[in-house]
């Protein structure tokens, strides 16, 4: 196959010398291991030494939790809509799915639509308004939060005028949200919208 080669090292005053395989391989040599390799990958792909997968039979699989129901929803994070299989038990959104038979997502999703469900059961999504006192976040009502955050938009443009307004969209926020978000800069009167990737 390859042939060897003698290659002498100094070392200080005296030489030693080792053999190395030639990095020259030849053209039969290299013939022979690409078929040797071929056969290998040949021996095993055969039913000898691979095996199916076989998963524990379930009576329903199309549901994990008892008493729920699959409902098919589309996607809201993007224009592209994909499609959504629900499970809906006590009409909470308990687990989802991708459509398989969905003739637009063709049974894939995106990182955004594989994560839908945290917009119900993430940990960390608000459920009511948050304002900081005294360094610290404290729960406060809706009425309250419209009454402030309304009182302040309107100094703001009173003062300086609507274009000292930004609207920032988000990722995480669904198309008809990105719709509402624009139609209310149009009202109020400011062109500042943008997007949060572009920042």
């Amino acid at each position: 196959m390859a042939g060897k080669k003698k290659i002498s090292i100094r070392k200080g005053a005296s030489f030693s010398s080792r053999i190395t395989l030639n990095p020259k391989l030849a053209r039969r040599s290299f013939l022979k291991l690409s078929a040797a390799t071929a056969a290998l990958t040949g021996v095993s792909m055969t039913g000898r030494m691979t095996g199916t997968a076989r998963a524990a039979k379930v009576k329903d699989p199309g549901k994990a939790y008892p008493g729920s129901k699959t409902v098919k929803t589309i996607c809201s994070y993007c224009a592209v809509g994909c499609g959504i299989k629900a499970e809906v038990q006590n009409g909470v959104w308990v687990r989802q799915e991708v459509a398989q038979d969905h003739p637009v997502s063709r049974g894939g999703h995106c990182c955004k639509g594989a994560s839908a469900i945290d917009m119900v059961t993430s940990e960390k999504r608000l459920t009511s308004p948050m304002k900081r006192v005294n360094g610290k976040w404290t729960k406060i009502g809706w009425d309250q939060a419209m009454g402030e955050i309304s009182a302040k938009l309107t100094s703001i443009r009173d003062t300086d005028g609507p274009d000292a307004l930004h609207l920032n969209g988000s990722a995480k926020v669904s198309t008809e949200m990105a719709y509402l978000q624009r139609k209310f800069a149009a009202f109020w009167g400011s062109n500042n919208v943008d997007h949060q990737a572009r920042i």
